[in-house]
């Protein structure tokens, strides 16, 4: 790869691999003070830096790759994709009420707060053990993504495969998470959040220079993607997607199936490290509000991206038909490669061309000198790769003395999203599994140790089997519809519903997870859309009818909840309990809350979408969602923000 970077970005990069480490070993003494310490901060932690921390979580290299693959394919109309979760709109839920109700549980982790909602006997441990558990196979799915796009990202840049750069990021992540706890995961996405911001600046800057002054961008971005009116954010009931995104052909119909989903995801979330280490509702509420907002950063990078590989492939690619023959060739060569395997190969290919003499003569003969840029970019269908559009955009379209920048800032991001993750799963194996059943007078260094092992066996789990899946948005898709579905239809029940009981809880959680495993196992194939419905069937099911079935709970653990807590849903009888007073008190927040709603959810998707529309120089919608954003600001002004208290709704 010589060539490709400047001393300055080797510099870059090795003081940010510094810094980086160096931060976990300096909070790793204030990280072990406590358990409490190393999992929530001690709840000592401000609100801006949990929302900080928050966005850079949310950002990662291989999430970025999928979304940018979307942008790159449909423009803005992407995004309608992403409402499955890129877009993060369950947050708004989470920012109005399901945050603060998690908060005032007083508990460590979401596992724990099961105790807390359902009691301690029987129901309620096998509610903590099932959520422990199933935090546990979602994490490590989260894993496998990341591994996925990270061997994909970095063997682009590196002489190396896709396997052994996925193995030295993971494994780095993974050792500083485990040594400096929520402390390091703070302060060290609060160093990272930085340089991703300054990525943002020169993607954007470079975009613009394109599509503000290029009348011809729009008509350049339609013959390229095959997308008409590719510029336009206005939704369209069907388009025409590539082989290997049929599933996607009925935009509209998805997107309100994805919309679904991630409000149900909405209803029940809030209970991670960040909203149990808030330091009162208050926070709860404006460092969601900093976290969302500080997401809309991200946009413009992606869609920057995403224009410049237009213009990459335009200039590189003169006839994409070609892609086919250059695929079947590929695989005439290498007998009985798999779609798991295929950017193994390419890789394999580019990186020891010797090694194939006849199959390098034939690609240069079917493609001319750029065939080693071009297969970097052919996908096992023989068609345009657009997950692989970001490594290549940087390798061939980012300045030198910028790479090393963009290089850094995408392993922030990768970086950020996995210590949060696994900082969070192993909140659940540490407090819930080995100190709530195995050695509950197991000692804080004990506890700690413990915590470093689930770190690392997580990280390696998530690792070997990552490499046996097809492309990102295939265990993306999964992860959202069929697994995330599963797992946050009981969740969210749990607030709404006083009956519901953790026998219920339990049978809810082990159909819906269970069956999003045995569907990755033996149908891994079918749709997203049956996904969701299949798995938030089973979910919905198994609750219903195991709560039915056995027994009400205790009713003095339900009030105790209940009079803590005070959501709303069907408690009625706890609330005519409660002083005239405090029932007036409770009533009015609900109001509010419910009444702030649809002003968050227009907010929260324009301060994302603007941006985009920004970059690629769509004044028109720009204008207008301007227009419906300042109404969104207002109503959130007075319905939400005025009736924010200065510390909690309710004394402790």
């Amino acid at each position: 790869m010589e060539g490709l970077f400047t001393p300055i970005d080797y510099v870059l990069i090795a003081v940010y691999f510094i810094v980086l480490m160096g931060i976990g070993i300096y909070l790793r003494k204030r990280a072990s003070g406590s358990i409490e310490d190393y999992f929530i901060g001690g709840r000592k932690l401000p609100g801006w830096l949990l929302g900080i921390a928050g966005f850079t979580q949310f950002v990662d290299i291989t999430g970025t790759a999928v979304i940018i693959s979307f942008l790159y394919m449909l423009g803005p109309k992407g995004m309608l994709i992403e409402l499955r979760g890129g877009l993060c709109i369950h947050m708004a839920i989470i920012l109005i009420w399901a945050g603060k109700w998690h908060r005032r549980s007083g508990c460590i982790t979401g596992a724990e707060w099961m105790i807390f909602r359902f009691g301690n006997g029987p129901d309620g441990k096998a509610a903590r053990i099932i959520t422990a558990v199933a935090m546990q196979i979602f994490t490590i799915g989260m894993v496998i993504y990341l591994a996925k796009g990270v061997g994909i990202f970095f063997s682009t840049f590196l002489p190396f495969s896709p396997e052994a750069c996925s193995f030295v990021v993971i494994l780095i992540a993974a050792l500083y998470t485990a040594a400096s706890g929520f402390y390091g995961v703070v302060f060290t996405d609060l160093f990272q959040g930085f340089i991703i911001i300054a990525a943002v600046v020169v993607v954007t800057f470079l975009a613009i220079q394109k599509t503000w002054f290029d009348p011809g961008f729009s008509s350049l971005a339609t013959q390229v993607s095959g997308m008409e009116g590719w510029t336009s954010s206005i939704p369209r009931w069907k388009v025409n997607m590539p082989e290997g995104y049929e599933n996607y052909n009925f935009l509209t119909l998805m997107a309100m199936f994805y919309l679904l989903k991630t409000i149900i995801n909405g209803l029940g979330g809030g209970g991670e490290p960040k909203y149990f280490g808030a330091r009162n509702d208050r926070e709860c509420g404006t460092l969601t509000f900093l976290w969302t907002s500080l997401m809309a950063f991200r946009w413009p990078l992606m869609i920057g991206v995403a224009v410049l590989g237009i213009y990459f492939v335009n200039q590189n690619i003169p006839d994409t038909a070609l892609l086919a023959d250059a695929a079947a060739t590929i695989k005439s060569t290498f007998a009985g490669v798999t779609h798991p395997q295929w950017e193994s190969t390419i890789s394999e290919i580019i990186k020891n061309q010797a090694k194939y003499p006849d199959l390098i003569t034939r690609l240069q003969e079917l493609l001319g000198p750029t065939w080693s840029e071009q297969i970097r970019l052919t996908s096992f269908y023989g068609e345009i790769n657009p997950e692989r559009i970001l490594p290549v955009v940087i390798l061939n379209a980012i300045p030198m003395g910028l790479k090393g920048l963009l290089l850094i800032a995408l392993t922030a991001a990768c970086m950020s999203t996995f210590d949060g993750n696994v900082n969070w799963a192993v909140g659940f194996i540490t407090r819930d599994l080995y100190q709530g059943y195995l050695r509950p007078k197991a000692g804080t260094k004990e506890l700690i140790r413990v915590s470093w092992i689930g770190t690392l066996v997580i990280g390696l789990i998530g690792y070997f089997m990552a490499f046996t899946v097809k492309n990102i948005n295939d265990i993306w898709g999964w992860l959202m519809m069929a697994l995330g579905t599963g797992f946050f239809v009981p969740s969210f029940i749990k607030f709404y519903w006083g009956r519901f009981n953790g026998w219920g809880f339990t049978s809810g959680m082990a159909m819906g997870v269970g069956g999003a495993v045995v569907q990755r196992v033996f149908w891994p194939d079918l749709s997203e859309l049956w996904q969701f419905v299949a798995m938030g069937g089973l979910g919905l099911f198994g609750s219903i009818v195991g709560t039915l079935l056995t027994k009400p709970m205790d009713q003095e653990v339900l009030k105790a909840f209940y009079m803590k807590t005070k959501p709303f849903g069907f408690w009625g009888r706890f609330k005519e309990t409660l002083d005239p007073e405090t029932r007036k008190k409770v009533s009015r927040e609900h109001f509010y809350d419910i009444i702030s709603l649809p002003f968050v959810l227009v907010w929260h998707y324009l301060i994302l979408l603007l941006p985009v529309l920004l970059v690629i120089g769509n004044f028109k919608e720009f204008a207008g969602g301007g227009v419906l954003l300042a109404v969104a600001l207002a109503g959130m002004y007075q319905f939400w923000y005025k009736k924010l208290p200065k510390a909690n709704f309710y004394d402790d």
